[in-house]
């Protein structure tokens, strides 16, 4: 799979249809270079519904991922396209400063200027705000009314909306947006860089733009369809950046300048200017999203949390990034969710819009819309994480088992043997992109390597884990750093049913279903501002939390909690030395021998909610 591709059109994803949309019929398309307080011009695309009987609100989408078509040719409807068209909405769409038709020098996650003080301190919310005033006083039969939306990268941008809103932008749907690029969003986890994903997008993401253009560059083409090989013989990562990007690519260099979570980061953190939010507000991810689940829970509860009196509304359901609009939601690769969850997403985003924009119908959503996976079923909360859930210790105990009971063991502890030369693999495909599949993968392929531990508990009655999940690994290390990665599975029933979609090429029986993982990158276990190495041999704790799910493990399922220390390339490799990675030699990598203790003074365990 292409990951380009996949970012390239998260703003305008395909979805299959029930019938075709052909804006020429009934919209009259503009183009216009909407100046801001600056002085510069944004390129911006208004579709407008040809009907002159009446006025209708204008929803804003403003995206670093090109408006075209420009010109005479019109945008087909599809995706959240689909439905405004269908709603009848003036459909605008915006080229973000310094990116493609618009003017201006191009920022990544741009920050956000608290203070400005004069025209020039501008940002993504005062490009909004100028961009909103110009199109309400500018565009013909608006109603006065303005919502915003945008999934990834532009769920970020209509989530900048929120700050210092316009008074006329009555309704916000940020859908999977991008927070904080360093602790769990995109190309971090846990600050440890996401490989595959920052090397796909960045060869074309990144190029520089020397001119107003209409056109994507290149992308990079893979010389192999193994991706795990090619990346582990192209070396270190200061080895790729000399090889493969040189000092074109800014926000490539910018992560190598910038390797703790320093300020460069932190006023980069979204969800810190989520105050004073005027707007409603629904907040909409997927359990599966490989790019952004981080943001979307981190930006609806610091929403949540600094706005108690605004209409916030939240969204999760059994989807992949931006897959609410991009498949029917039935299934993501093996797995299937029984249902076409994304019909729900579609009778959702018609009434929030329609309620907040046109004053139309009742609003009758509730406060969180949470598909339950495991049972499938949509279950409705009056806030998220439900607070009815029950906080429980879950056990690392003898016998590669998982208790609810603590261990009693005096000194308890297994080990493995981690080389960066030879890392887990996080799939058993062979490819050169990071598919979206490997969120629900079989697991089975890494729970036979001995430098991969798994415990497991049988489910003798039915058991739903509801919100973030907390690790807390009691560890010790021949090395001085150390990554730990936390895989919570669901593992099927020898007796399970081989699904027809699959069948004869997967077989579920005995099927070890991701649920969720996640990485720490050890020396940020006490603050990803301050990394301290690890004392060789010293049991230490590392504790971080692990995204939200809203999983059923059902009767005669098994809960099954992997731990490793690679995850390879979606990881980059820790050379389990404490050196700046950015800058380390073939030299610095070495083999560690790891240690997960689990006795009664040194425990392992996940702090999890349980619902009955």
């Amino acid at each position: 799979m292409n990951y380009l591709r996949l970012l390239t059109f998260t703003f305008f994803p395909v979805i299959l249809l029930s019938q075709e949309i052909d804006l020429k019929t009934d919209y009259l398309k503009f183009e216009y270079e909407i100046p801001m307080r600056d002085g510069k011009k944004l390129h911006t695309a208004v579709y407008v519904p040809k009907d002159t009987a009446t006025t209708y609100p204008i929803i804003l989408g403003r995206t670093p991922y090109t408006t075209a078509p420009y010109g005479d040719d019109y945008l087909k409807a599809n995706g959240n396209n689909y439905w405004m068209a269908q709603e009848k909405y003036i459909m605008a769409f915006q080229d973000v400063r310094g990116r493609f038709m618009s003017e201006g020098d191009y920022v990544d996650i741009r920050p956000n200027i608290v203070e400005k003080k004069t025209k020039d301190d501008v940002d993504e919310s005062s490009d909004t705000y100028d961009t909103i005033e110009w199109l309400v006083k500018n565009v013909k039969r608006n109603n006065g009314n303005v919502g915003m939306i945008g999934i990834s990268y532009p769920g970020f941008y209509a989530a900048h909306g929120l700050i210092g809103s316009h008074p006329a932008l009555k309704a916000v749907s940020p859908q999977a947006p991008i927070s904080d690029w360093f602790i769990g969003d995109d190309f971090h986890h846990g600050g440890a860089m996401m490989l595959i994903d920052g090397f796909n997008f960045y060869r074309s993401f990144g190029k520089p733009r020397p001119m107003l253009t209409t056109t994507w560059p290149p992308g990079f083409q893979y010389p192999t369809e193994d991706g795990y090989r090619f990346l582990l013989e192209a070396g270190s990562l200061a080895s790729i950046k000399k090889n493969f990007y040189g000092d074109t690519a800014k926000f490539w260099n910018d992560l190598f300048a910038h390797s703790d979570y320093d300020q460069f980061w932190q006023s980069r953190s979204l969800s810190q200017f989520m105050t004073d939010v005027r707007p409603a507000v629904l907040v909409v991810g997927g359990w599966f999203d490989a790019e952004d689940l981080y943001g979307t829970l981190k930006i609806y509860k610091s929403i949540e949390k600094n706005n108690p009196n605004n209409r916030t509304l939240f969204m999760m359901g059994p989807w992949f990034h931006g897959g609410w609009v991009r498949s029917d939601g039935s299934r993501l690769g093996h797995v299937s969710f029984d249902i076409k969850s994304s019909e729900y997403y579609d009778k959702h985003i018609r009434e929030f819009f329609n309620f907040y924009l046109k004053g139309k119908g009742e609003l009758h959503l509730p406060e969180a819309s949470v598909f339950e996976t495991g049972s499938n079923v949509w279950k409705s909360y009056s806030e998220w994480p439900p607070k009815n859930a029950e906080n429980k210790m879950i056990y690392l105990t003898g016998k590669e088992q998982l208790s609810f009971d603590a261990p009693k063991d005096k000194f308890a502890f297994d080990e493995y043997v981690s080389d960066p030369n030879r890392p887990v693999p996080y799939i058993a495909e062979i490819s050169n992109g990071r598919g979206r599949e490997y969120m629900t993968d079989d697991q089975r392929f890494a729970w036979q390597r001995p430098d991969v531990l798994s415990y497991e508990m049988p489910i003798t009655d039915a058991l739903t884990i509801a919100g973030p999940i907390v690790a807390h690994l009691s560890v010790s290390t021949t090395g001085t750093d150390a990554d730990f990665v936390v895989k919570v599975i669901d593992v099927y029933p020898d007796s399970a049913k081989n699904d027809p979609a699959n069948a004869p090429t997967v077989k579920m029986s005995g099927y070890q279903m991701l649920v969720r993982g996640e990485v720490l990158r050890a020396r940020y276990r006490n603050g990803f501002s301050t990394p301290q190495a690890m004392s060789p041999n010293k049991i230490e704790t590392v504790n971080f939390t692990i995204p939200d799910i809203n999983h059923t493990f059902r009767k005669g399922h098994r809960l099954m909690v992997q731990i490793q220390s690679s995850w390879f390339p979606l990881v980059d490799r820790n050379p389990q030395k404490f050196v700046n990675i950015y800058a380390a030699k073939e030299i610095d990598f070495q083999k560690a021998t790891h240690r997960i203790y689990r006795s009664l003074k040194n425990q392992s365990y996940l702090e999890v909610g349980i619902i009955r």
